[in-house]
């Protein structure tokens, strides 16, 4: 058995693991020990899969929650239709910081995974299977696991599986940016909405689901309905992985039962007593303020009768001690320079977003206030992707969660607090490329004349302020931005914008 290639959060269960079953004796399980700990896998059929899918209430676990027979229902009534074999892709393409429950499945048991997506690829009559990954440590293992099981490529074989490696970017676990990239273009969605299921990789139809998703499939398979059920509750049967950071000692990952009590899991991980609210779903999700998640469960029912949805996965309580909307507007700068950078909202309606909501922390007043309103209501529903819809719903959840604090910053001076930085956001916003420090802007305040220049060059990360001069975001350069960042540098006409390592805020790393 081999180790994880790269430092991987801890573990924990709450209850009997399954997902996390062997973690404890090894650090990666191999072919030889997941089948110690997990066993064979039965044969299914199409119409059987289906059944038991729909007899366990699985849904995806990358965010959406779509009910997974319905997925796999519509990919083979268009395959029979169409008389071709569809395909199977695994999407564990984690671009968001706060996510690390795939990338902890696939270096750790990636054949849990796999059996989930060979036992769906068999009943369909796939020959296909394609891996999406973003980060090196996922990449070595389900390349290892492949091999340990002969699959490859190669023409010959019942499967032909191959992984792929995409940027660490939040719109790269789209589906449509994933299906892209697969087929050799840009990790970039089309910027037109197709049903996968229909037409997706090489226009055949395909079963595009999260890894989790697989892993759960295959548990359900090898344990029945009936087994699989006496873990969470009636409608919402099973574990869930979780993710919680933030304020807690160290990033964990969690399996528990579903439905499990939210206060419980942030106690298990021993987060700061009473926060003043936790952000579920991660940077695409809701904040929750104190009271409602003190009284929250972590299941769909529940987190909707909340305001909020489980997504993928995250968690993370925020203490009493930092601003939670500067929190929240750090982040938002980050969506900013996350975009696909390919439609009006992304490009252009996140920034002013972010922009926004900094002005109102600022002490804008009521006015910066309804421009946040203005600028989320003006993204929604308009975007090529998911994209924009998650980043303003993040947004305005803060306005909800944290009443006092917003009349704070917009009625008086502001809630006494700093900004902290608690809420993660590593080097995929500015890592270079070889490993060496972030990379921000900076402006000379002695040389600046308020030319404007930057923010056409560079809207994601500038924008100008009321009194004509620029502001720039709370958040590194990243990769894909850098290029631009360095041509906005280059044509500053009065040469005040510069780029800057980033030495004090990479420590903090």
């Amino acid at each position: 058995m081999s180790a994880p290639s790269s430092p991987l959060p801890r573990v924990l269960a709450l209850g009997p693991p399954r997902l996390t079953a062997g973690f404890d004796e090894a650090a990666r399980l191999d072919r030889r020990a997941h089948l110690a700990v997990h066993g064979s896998v039965p044969r299914w059929s199409e119409d059987e899969l289906v059944r038991l899918a729909e007899a366990v209430a699985l849904r995806g676990r990358g965010g959406a929650g779509f009910p997974f027979a319905r997925k796999l229902r519509a990919v083979g009534r268009a395959a029979h239709r169409r008389g071709v074999r569809p395909v199977v892709v695994v999407n564990g393409c984690e671009g968001e910081p706060a996510c690390r429950k795939d990338e902890v499945l696939i270096e750790r048991a990636p054949h849990l995974v796999l059996d989930g997506a060979l036992l769906a690829a068999e009943a369909l009559g796939a020959r296909t299977l394609v891996v999406g990954v973003t980060r090196p440590g996922t990449e070595a293992s389900a390349r290892e696991a492949l091999a340990e099981r002969g699959l490859s490529e190669r023409r010959g074989r019942a499967v032909r599986a191959r992984v792929v490696r995409l940027p660490e970017r939040m719109v790269s676990g789209e589906s449509s940016a994933l299906l892209r990239a697969i087929a050799g273009g840009p990790a970039l969605p089309p910027g037109r909405r197709e049903r996968s299921a229909e037409q997706g990789l090489g226009g055949l139809p395909t079963l595009l689901s999260n890894t989790e998703t697989f892993a759960q499939l295959a548990l359900a398979a090898r344990l029945g309905p009936d087994r699989y059920a006496t873990a969470g509750t009636p409608d919402e049967p099973g574990t869930v992985l979780l993710t919680v950071s933030g304020a807690v000692p160290q990033t964990c990952v969690v399996e528990a039962p579903g439905g499990v009590a939210l206060p419980y899991v942030l106690d298990l991980c021993r987060a700061v007593p009473a926060p003043q609210g936790v952000l579920v779903g991660g940077y695409h999700g809701g904040w929750l303020d104190a009271p409602t998640a003190a009284a929250a469960h972590l299941s769909r029912a529940s987190l909707v009768a909340c305001g909020a949805s489980l997504g993928a996965g995250a968690v993370l309580p925020l203490p009493g001690d930092t601003c939670p909307l500067g929190e929240t507007v750090r982040v938002a700068h980050w969506l900013a320079a996350e975009s696909a950078g390919q439609c009006g909202p992304c490009r252009l309606g996140l920034p002013s977003l972010a922009g926004a909501l900094a002005a109102v922390v600022a002490g804008g007043g009521r006015g910066a206030l309804e421009v946040v309103r203005e600028a989320a209501g003006a993204v929604r529903g308009r975007g090529a992707c998911g994209h924009p819809d998650g980043a303003a719903r993040f947004v305005l959840s803060a306005l909800a969660a944290f009443t006092d604090d917003l009349a704070a910053h917009v009625l008086g001076s502001g809630c006494g607090r700093p900004t902290t930085g608690l809420l993660p956001l590593p080097g995929a916003a500015g890592r270079a490329p070889d490993g060496g420090r972030a990379e921000r802007l900076a402006v000379d305040w002695t040389l600046c004349e308020g030319h404007g220049l930057c923010e056409g060059l560079l809207p994601e990360l500038v924008r100008i302020g009321g009194d004509g001069y620029p502001v720039l975001a709370d958040a590194g350069v990243p990769g894909h931005l850098r290029e631009r960042a360095r041509r906005a540098v280059r044509r500053c006409p009065a040469l005040a914008l510069r780029l800057d390592r980033d030495r004090d805020r990479d420590q903090d790393r």
